[in-house]
């Protein structure tokens, strides 16, 4: 039996970005297009059926992908939205990730990043549906990991994080999921650019350069037998991710600022500003082969009168 089609709405008051969104989508054969030309109207959609995934334009009249960005949290946590940002529209977007977006993809980049964003986010979305009783009274789990430089080890590794998380109840499902997401993008970043040492700019101007690079250096000494050293701790308080590579590391304040406008679409600065807009610390050590990323849960009664 053919897999059931992911339902994915297009916000955009732009026809033209509607149709190449769409289009986009429609080719890979796993998506049920749904279009709405404003925030309103994608509300609209929501309430008419279940949708598995937003994806809207930031910069729209009467509901701005912002606004939309509260509400579909608001009202309807288990859908995910990923923004779509046009220049000079930067500064909002890193707004919208703080505000609840699972992740973004600059519009001049649609062709080249759109379908591995949006699997990614529904990959981590489905995982979502079905967890026993037992496991949700799970209380604390802590447990460490060695993995070789094999991706599809990633994904799972991410997916079981996801699932802990979701047994604990530290967060609530979208930042379960943007939790999920910020793991694997430190995950991809020891794999790639810390174990294999491929560059982001290569990615950033030739994909396809990049992919059969890291391919190559997977085969290649001394970069086939490295390791990649994850130790977490979740419990209903925190998690706590370590993360380390066998790289040759990198001086950690030669990063360059994420959140400024300049900076926002370039493959390099993608997976540290999800980091830093989704867990609540980021350091790195010395050598700069290590991340640590924290997220603390909401306190029992906070917020209350």
């Amino acid at each position: 039996m053919r897999p059931a089609l992911h339902t994915v709405l297009v916000v955009d008051d732009s026809a033209i970005d509607r149709r190449l969104a769409s289009g986009l989508l429609e080719r890979d054969g796993g998506y049920q297009i749904l279009m709405a030309t404003c925030g309103k109207d994608a509300l609209l959609a929501l309430k008419a059926q279940p949708i598995d995934l937003v994806l809207t334009d930031l910069q729209m009249d009467e509901m701005d992908g912002l606004e939309l960005v509260e509400a579909v949290r608001a009202d309807y946590p288990l859908t995910p939205v990923i923004l779509m940002t046009a220049m000079g529209s930067e500064e909002i977007a890193v707004r919208a990730l703080e505000k609840g977006a699972a992740s973004y993809v600059a519009k001049r980049r649609l062709q080249q990043d759109l379908m591995e964003i949006v699997q990614q986010v529904i990959d981590s979305s489905d995982e979502n549906r079905l967890q026993s009783r037992l496991m949700h009274r799970l209380a604390r789990n802590e447990f460490s990991f060695v993995l070789n430089n094999d991706l599809s080890l990633v994904h799972s590794l991410v997916k079981y994080l996801q699932h802990t998380l979701r047994c604990v109840r530290l967060v609530d499902e979208v930042d379960r999921l943007r939790v999920g997401i910020a793991v694997e993008e430190a995950l991809l970043n020891a794999l790639y650019h810390g174990n294999l040492e491929v560059s982001s700019d290569l990615k950033e101007s030739d994909p396809n350069l990049f992919e059969e690079t890291a391919r190559q250096r997977g085969l290649q000494e001394p970069y086939r037998n490295r390791r990649i050293f994850v130790d977490a701790l979740v419990s209903r308080e925190a998690a706590r991710f370590v993360i380390r590579d066998e790289g040759s590391g990198f001086d950690p304040a030669t990063l360059p600022d994420p959140c400024n406008p300049a900076n926002l679409e370039k493959a390099s600065g993608r997976g540290i500003l999800l980091m830093r807009s989704f867990m609540d610390e980021i350091t790195f050590n010395e050598q700069g082969n290590q991340v640590t990323l924290v997220k603390r849960g909401v306190p029992e009664g906070a917020g209350e009168e």
